[in-house]
């Protein structure tokens, strides 16, 4: 919460305390009942109206960042040939493996410690992780560039370099927009995150339009513009954040602030490596075994993936630092499995009611979309839907795990995950192409759906075993 909703809350609550003492001491025992039943059922629809509106603010800030980025894939697919499409896809793949450095090193241990140890200063925070980012980034721009020269030399015309080339300069913009974005997570304030992904949305989607418009369209162009649209939304934001978020005046040291980061993060990094290749290892695997078409056809049917995670990524950014809280107040992890299950159920019915939509259109959605490419592996989809569904069903124990600052237990399931995948995955994308991927990245959603509920149980009920000395004190006292 803001520290703004936290004193709001305080003072309901020491309001709430000073009307029950009233009514006790001067209304009769039904009228007490009475009272107190008002008062506990205005506060919960105080919270509920709060909550409802959050969670909408932020499903509304990454529907306009996700559908920004999904309208771009969409109309690439449509405007690109499958060969520039599949290298859009591929160099999207590096992109998404090179920047889980950043969102492990930096935005994941920034949500728990931002909505704890560092609650109180904010700002002085902030600060310490903007310098911090610039070197972040730089590990990830140089590789990065280094292999955009790679691949001009060895396939020049393929559109491979081009499209890498693009990565390089959008990648350090994107990784400053997220981190001024989730930074009004921290405080439980979505709001003004919303009016960035606005602008960001607007440069991104009229740029691409433009672009198609005069010929100049390609993966290059594309990437080009979304590191303006993120540039210009970051100095928006940050431009408010200065004068916005509350300060204590603390005196942070950006070696602390790293050392803190890396002990997470380390688990984290190993944790988003481990899910970077059951979800995109494919894309190279196919095109070396195939053609780079064949990368393009699975990355038009995950495209469809992409509503639904995006909005579970948006409410975890806001349910993350919730969680550390709550899981930061009850030592004992008593409210762990509740608070899984809560959110797994949401996140499993949100996905079956849109797969469920998706697959009833999914002919019409094809020819929609796409113009009529790809129609031939809408049949696909359903395949597509289980290990959506899997991974889902894993969202509420992964948060809860990661709100206990259990990240090597996140690694040990993304990383058997990833494991089996391969095992059964390569093998089965050569000699079946397409399918085999996509069954591939389901086996790998189904064992990390399995292993993450059975981590977070044995987390549980070993914080809930009597300590052998305390055992051993007790008996003595009998």
């Amino acid at each position: 919460m803001t520290d703004r909703n936290s004193t709001g809350v305080g003072r309901v609550l020491v309001s709430n305390e000073q009307e029950r003492t009233a009514v006790q001491t001067k209304s009769a025992p039904e009228d007490n009942v009475a009272g107190l039943g008002h008062v506990l059922g205005d506060t919960l629809a105080q919270k509920l109206l709060r909550w409802t509106t959050k969670s909408g603010l932020a499903i509304m800030d990454q529907g306009l960042i996700s559908g920004s980025n999904f309208a771009a894939n969409i109309l690439l697919a449509r405007w690109l040939s499958p060969e520039q499409y599949g290298a859009y896809a591929v160099a999207f793949a590096v992109f998404i493996l090179l920047s889980l450095i950043y969102l492990a090193l930096l935005l994941e241990p920034m949500a728990v410690f931002g909505g704890s140890s560092y609650h109180n200063c904010l700002r002085e925070y902030v600060r310490v992780l903007v310098r911090l980012q610039v070197g972040v980034a730089l590990l990830i721009v140089v590789p990065l560039g280094i292999s955009a020269l790679v691949a001009w030399r060895l396939a020049p015309t393929s559109g491979l370099p081009g499209a890498l080339a693009g990565v390089t300069l959008a990648s350090p913009c994107l990784f400053l927009f997220w981190l001024a974005r989730r930074t009004y997570y921290l405080q439980l304030s979505p709001s003004r995150a919303v009016q960035g992904a606005f602008v960001y949305c607007c440069i991104v989607l009229g740029g691409l339009w433009f672009a198609y418009r005069e010929s100049l369209l390609s993966p290059f162009c594309a990437f080009l513009l979304i590191a303006v649209g993120a540039l210009a939304t970051s100095g928006l934001l940050l431009s408010h954040l200065r004068r916005a978020l509350p300060s204590s005046g603390t005196v942070l040291v950006a070696g602390d602030v790293w050392k803190k980061h890396w002990v997470y993060g380390r688990w984290a990094l190993a944790t988003s490596v481990a899910s970077w290749i059951p979800a995109y290892i494919y894309y190279p695997v196919l095109s070396s075994f195939g053609s780079m078409s064949h990368s393009g056809e699975l990355r038009a049917l995950m495209n469809f993936c992409n509503p639904i995670e995006q909005t579970q990524i948006a409410l975890a950014m806001l349910f993350l630092p919730y969680a550390a809280r709550v899981q930061g107040a009850n030592k004992d992890r008593k409210t762990a499995p509740g608070l899984s299950m809560r959110l797994t159920l949401v996140s499993v019915g949100a996905t079956a009611s849109y797969w469920t939509l998706v697959i009833l259109l999914r002919g019409s959605l094809f020819r929609l979309l796409y113009s009529g490419k790809y129609v031939e592996v809408a049949p696909l989809l359903g395949t597509v839907a289980i290990g959506s569904l899997f991974w889902s069903a894993a969202y509420g124990s992964a948060i809860v795990l990661r709100a206990m600052e259990s990240p090597a237990s996140i690694f040990v399931a993304y990383s058997t995950a990833a494991v089996i995948s391969l095992l059964v995955g390569i093998p089965a994308a050569r000699f079946f192409g397409v399918v085999g991927g996509i069954w591939g990245i389901n086996i790998s959603d189904a064992v990390s759906f399995l292993m993450v509920v059975l981590l977070l149980r044995k987390k549980v009920a070993k914080a809930a075993a009597p300590h052998p000395e305390a055992c051993s004190y007790a008996e003595s006292t009998l």
